[in-house]
């Protein structure tokens, strides 16, 4: 169909532990443009992550999976104190780029982006914690991409843990997954997207991985026509202006990754799940589900 398939590097890894999908560049970049710039943002989701975020006094916030930098750019123009992490050094570099092109702006000359591993994130970015992140966000899907490579979801706990110990006493993580349920039962994905209003036309092919009759991996094959884009040429042929690339994520079930969020905050914090960015009791099959954690403070 698309005559140009991006192959992403399934074992290749930014970092240990955390493997990097967009580890050969171009995926990256064609995701990048797909994705576009922070004002591509759908004002549902703009409105939902500032709104929640300025209601609840929050000033220095953790984004752990912050690929090209477009969440964590529209939060240090909204004045937030922002520190920014990926695992793909290929994504970060846009992220960097933008910093770059802005540092003679305060905020953005104070915008800290390291590449980090979920799986060592505390001690990774140790130094930047302090007393504690108001709040962590992991959205966007991101989560996902961190596959279960022993059977037993030993390495998500993990990550989760990680990301409670980066927030402090009253604050919040905030973080999503596609509707996993509702893709296993039905082979298929939702091409569009409640984050962003693409330009480009797309297409997603579903794939469902069962081992041992449970659902394992879902790989999405992303088909994107770029031949509108005016910039595309400098990194893609006009012969290839279809792109096709497939990225593979861990299918979370709603009840068992909520388990896995008590498991990691405790019984004692409070938990929130939104669905598209509303109360989840008025949609009745949402693309995506939000969770909200508040972290347990003995000033509750």
């Amino acid at each position: 169909m698309a005559e140009n398939v991006i192959r992403t590097r399934t074992l290749g890894a930014a970092v240990e532990g955390v493997r990097d999908q967009y580890a050969d560049g171009k995926a990256a970049k064609v995701w990048e443009v797909f994705i576009g710039d922070k004002n591509s943002r759908t004002q549902n989701y703009k409105n939902f992550l500032i709104g929640m975020l300025k209601r609840k006094g929050c000033k220095r916030i953790l984004d752990v999976a912050c690929g090209t930098g477009i969440d964590s750019i529209m939060l240090v123009e909204e004045g937030f104190e922002v520190v920014s992490v990926d695992a793909s050094d290929k994504m970060l570099k846009y992220a960097l780029k933008s910093r770059w092109a802005r540092r003679k702006d305060p905020s953005f000359d104070k915008w800290v982006i390291e590449e980090a591993n979920w799986l060592t994130l505390y001690d990774d970015i140790e130094g930047l914690v302090g007393e504690g992140f108001d709040a962590v966000i992991c959205l966007g899907n991101s989560f996902a991409h961190l596959l279960d490579n022993f059977g037993d979801q030993r390495e998500q706990k993990q990550a989760l843990r990680n990301f409670e110990k980066c927030i402090k006493p009253g604050g919040f993580l905030l973080i999503d997954h596609r509707n996993y349920d509702n893709i296993i039962d039905s082979g298929e994905t939702a091409a569009k997207s409640i984050y962003y209003n693409p330009t480009h036309t797309t297409d997603i092919r579903t794939s469902v991985l069962y081992v041992s009759g449970i659902p394992a991996l879902v790989s999405l094959d992303y088909i994107i026509d770029l031949s509108s884009d005016k910039e595309q040429s400098d990194f893609i042929a006009t012969e290839e202006s279809v792109s096709e690339f497939r990225l593979s994520y861990y299918p979370h079930r709603l009840k068992v990754f909520t388990r896995m969020l008590k498991e990691a905050f405790g019984e004692n914090s409070i938990y929130k799940i939104f669905g598209d960015f509303r109360p989840l009791e008025d949609i009745d099959t949402p693309n995506f589900y939000i969770h909200l954690v508040e972290k347990y403070s003995t000033y509750f």
